[in-house]
């Protein structure tokens, strides 16, 4: 149910098949430290979302491969950054063309933290104009509590972390380089800040937490709770309805 490779004349059938269900994967192209390449964020958007289509009989729209990266600075090369105003722009568009083509539960999957706040903007704008569209935003990380606890377990801010690279590890060992993760471990230097800085402030290398510890069967595992659990998320609004039936208009 892959939305780039359907026909205009196959959507009416696709998008009742699917119960009126569309994943909307977005990710972001920024460094990840000296071990993962750029597309990190987005390889795992992708991939969670392929698998949870495949599995709920959701469709899936193109996945987005730039986000909201202001905070990883211009120090590292490689990060391809949008502001938060773009981002929202962008989304709500895509949420629009999503409802002419008849789509009414949609469910933005995010693969990079701080895609957060602009894509609830997004959210909030899109449910306001339509009133019978309902949207989710599931951030990849948090898609549950295993999957929150494994992601966390070397830190509660992290940046190509253990979970990351062995998720990478797994799903798409093309993108790691190897001989640089036993040495790209940095520390969480957040706990007890006022203020959020940018990560040049926060990691010397562009990570925080430790990669070395990662481990390919570990990141098998961890996906396989991803797909699991989001699957489980997708089906239960598949057949969501809201708690009361009145309009935003009136």
């Amino acid at each position: 149910m892959n939305w780039a490779e359907r026909t205009w004349t196959e959507f009416a059938k696709d998008v009742a098949d699917a119960k009126q269900t569309a994943l909307l994967p977005i990710g972001a192209t920024e460094q990840h430290g000296p071990h993962l390449a750029t597309g990190m964020d987005t390889v795992i958007a992708d991939r969670l979302c392929r698998a949870v289509a495949e599995k709920t009989g959701a469709l899936m729209l193109p996945t987005i491969p730039y986000g909201c990266s202001l905070g990883h600075s211009r120090r590292w090369p490689g990060t391809i950054a949008l502001q938060p105003i773009t981002v929202i722009t962008m989304v709500k568009e895509i949420g629009d063309w999503a409802y002419y083509t008849g789509v009414r539960r949609l469910i933005i999957v995010n693969g990079h933290v701080t895609n957060a706040a602009p894509l609830r903007c997004a959210l909030e704008m899109l449910r306001a104009e339509h009133d019978d569209l309902m949207i989710a935003l599931v951030n990849t990380a948090q898609i549950s509590d295993r999957v929150r606890a494994s992601h966390c377990s070397d830190g509660d801010d992290w940046h190509a972390n253990r979970a990351e690279t062995a998720l990478m590890l797994s799903v798409a060992p093309e993108i790691v380089r190897s001989e640089a993760i036993k040495d790209a471990d940095d520390p969480d230097r957040t706990a007890g800040l006022v203020f959020s800085h940018p990560v040049n402030r926060t990691s010397t290398n562009g990570v925080t937490g430790k990669p070395s510890l990662a481990t390919e069967a570990e990141g098998a595992e961890l996906f396989s709770w991803m797909v699991e659990d989001l699957a489980r998320l997708v089906e239960k609004g598949q057949s969501e309805t809201p708690p009361l039936p009145h309009s935003y208009f009136s």
